[in-house]
């Protein structure tokens, strides 16, 4: 399976399915969809409406890779849940926090 980011100059860009409404917020680990396609599974309490998911989502991602809430943004997938969240920093860290929070769900 691959991975659901890719680096670039300035950071990641990563490929989210999200649950909202999901009882907590949380990374669950890697899947991979019916094409092919490799995402991060995110879940968050927030419901859908007003973007309030959205912003919840991308709290998660800032605090889970250390990095400011400012460093994180959405690239597309507003109103979906497969998303494209875009996270500015040093791609080689951001690469290995993710890593190790996919494994840790993975083997739990």
């Amino acid at each position: 399976m691959t991975d659901p980011w890719r680096t670039s100059t300035t950071g990641l860009s990563i490929a989210l399915r999200v649950t909202p409404r999901g009882g907590r917020d949380g990374i669950d680990g890697i899947e991979q969809l019916s094409d092919g396609r490799s995402v991060l599974k995110v879940r968050v309490r927030a419901i859908a409406d007003g973007g309030e998911a959205n912003r919840a989502v991308l709290a998660l991602l800032a605090k889970s890779l250390g990095v400011p809430k400012a460093s994180v943004s959405l690239l597309s997938g507003a109103t979906s849940r497969l998303k494209q969240i875009a996270v500015e920093g040093d791609p080689a860290r951001l690469c290995e926090a993710l890593r190790q929070l996919a494994e840790a769900k993975s083997k739990a």
